[in-house]
């Protein structure tokens, strides 16, 4: 009987603790963690990934609806200028070959300048809702979010421009975020297992006695690794050469996309997976871009230390040295 009454003064206890924290409080704590968690290198990645998605599932139905005419007005153009060549075919066909040919360049001259204007204005082939598909839109908030802008696809409505300029004023710093963190995991890994290949390499006999740092070489054959499945992987899908594949892979993993060259732009088969592996692939380049920058800016800061080293020990030879010679020619003096 005592043990019951023990046990249940003890229930009772807990439970009046626990019912005397404010849920207000309880709210916070769960705010503060997960605020927490959200800035950790795992929660920053999936914040990222999240946010992409949110943003290409938002652009996809909001640009869907946008009634795009220049299709009508290509079709248009397209079927007066078929008309027009018809008619000269028929008025010049076997009588006046010279004839012929200028009416028809004349008609076709006409036609790209149309063309060039109806461009200028946005028209790139398909229309609104087979542009923007899921891994299309995908791809155009990683463009945001990154700074690289391909610029193959851009919102044509007020609500999709109004869109990304939130868009990028939220996501540029997340992604700033993600790659600060992303940097520090890639790098830390990294020069673990540069590290334990140095240490493997050398003789058990030998003791490491400086500090192991990864060389600039490292990461550069890192990212030129990176870079060579790149090239060979869009070289086999988009029928690029080799050197338009590296081209495409250096520039957006510089950040200067300059749009000239965008995977599942050529062929309609399989352009929703290559977009989606593209945008791994990019995201994850990224990443290792940012590692390299970590990775060489500790290169950099222990060069420095050792400079600044070598530079004291310098002027304090040369301090001892001079003194050396004052006191010899004072001695030769006296």
């Amino acid at each position: 009987m005592n043990r019951r009454r023990y046990f249940r003064s003890s229930l009772r206890s807990r439970e009046s603790s626990t019912s005397d924290i404010d849920p207000r409080e309880k709210i916070k704590d769960y705010l503060r963690k997960f605020v927490a968690f959200m800035c950790s290198q795992v929660g920053v990645g999936a914040l990222v990934v999240c946010y992409t998605i949110i943003g290409a599932v938002g652009f996809s139905r909001i640009e869907s609806r946008y009634n795009d005419t220049i299709g009508d007005t290509v079709n248009e153009i397209r079927s007066n200028y078929s008309t027009e060549l018809w008619f000269v075919a028929e008025r010049w066909n076997v009588f006046n070959k010279t004839a012929f040919y200028l009416d028809t360049n004349e008609k076709l001259r006409s036609f790209q300048n149309e063309m060039v204007v109806v461009i200028k204005k946005g028209y790139h082939g398909p229309d609104s809702n087979t542009k923007w598909t899921f891994p299309a839109a995908l791809m155009f908030c990683l463009s945001i979010i990154t700074m690289i802008g391909y610029g193959n696809l851009v919102p044509k409505t007020s609500w999709g421009k109004f869109a990304t300029v939130v868009y990028a004023v939220i996501g540029i710093p997340l992604y700033v975020l993600y790659f600060l963190n992303m940097g520090e995991i890639l790098a830390g890994c990294f020069r673990w297992v540069y590290t334990w290949l140095y240490e493997c390499s050398t003789r058990k006999n030998e003791k490491i006695q400086r500090r192991i740092v990864v060389p600039t070489t490292a990461c550069l054959w890192v990212m030129g690794g990176y870079v060579l499945i790149g090239a060979l992987m869009f070289s086999a899908w988009e029928q690029w050469t080799y050197l338009d594949s590296a081209y495409f892979c250096v520039t957006s993993l510089c950040k200067l996309g300059l749009g000239d060259f965008v995977p599942g732009a050529a062929s309609k088969d399989g352009n929703e997976s290559k977009l989606v592996i593209n945008f791994i692939y990019i995201l994850v380049g990224l990443g290792l871009v940012a590692m390299c920058f970590n990775l060489m800016r500790e290169e950099v800061r222990v060069k420095v230390e050792e400079f600044r080293e070598d530079f004291r020990q310098c002027l304090e030879d040369t301090r001892v040295r001079m003194f050396e010679c004052c006191r010899k020619y004072k001695e030769e003096e006296f």
